[in-house]
């Protein structure tokens, strides 16, 4: 069984490296779209791989814009200390009762997937967001279908209200909800 820890991270974290071991890679072969109100599987192939400038972004931007509104950002790390995972969980509440929160980003290194570890970090983010006060997480989830078959699996469903912004953001991303 493999070993890793789950921890919140300070700003203290926020190295430019520590993304440095994280392999944002996945070869995509069927994505979801929506046509006629309906999500329909279709072929659509592409390679996603972050670069190390994108890394750095992520870190220096979305994980320090995170902590300073008052979210939360996890991070997990293998038994070499290396962060293999992470969640950012924004804390400006939205929706018509301001029933949700958004869970910016989850993520697991390619080595590690398919361990248990992104349903760990969902988890963790989901007890969260509940103790927050929020009602439902909200997710912009990659049209593929691996992804979309990770949040079914651990009960997304699609939003009953939709976040504009980041519908337009993302226009293929499919908009989730995941009741608290």
């Amino acid at each position: 069984m493999m070993e890793f820890a789950i921890r919140e991270l300070t700003h203290e974290d926020l190295v430019s490296d520590l993304l440095q071991h994280f392999n944002r890679y996945q070869e995509v072969r069927r994505c979801l779209r929506k046509e006629n109100d309906k999500w329909v599987l279709k072929d659509i192939h592409f390679i996603e791989q972050w670069d190390e400038a994108l890394k750095r972004e992520i870190v220096d931007v979305d994980f320090t814009n995170c902590l300073n509104s008052g979210g939360v950002v996890w991070g997990v790390f293998n038994r070499d200390n290396e962060l293999i995972a992470f969640a950012c969980l924004l804390a400006d509440f939205f929706g018509s009762k301001n029933q949700y929160l958004q869970l910016m980003q989850i993520h697991t290194s390619y080595e590690y997937r398919n361990k248990g570890i992104g349903k760990e970090l969902f988890k963790v983010s989901a007890e969260k967001a509940r103790h927050m006060g929020a009602k439902k997480l909200y997710i912009s989830t990659h049209s593929s279908e691996e992804s979309q078959l990770f949040y079914q699996r651990i009960g997304c469903v699609d939003a009953q209200e939709i976040n504009k912004k980041l519908a337009e953001h993302e226009p293929y991303d499919r908009q989730m909800e995941f009741a608290l």
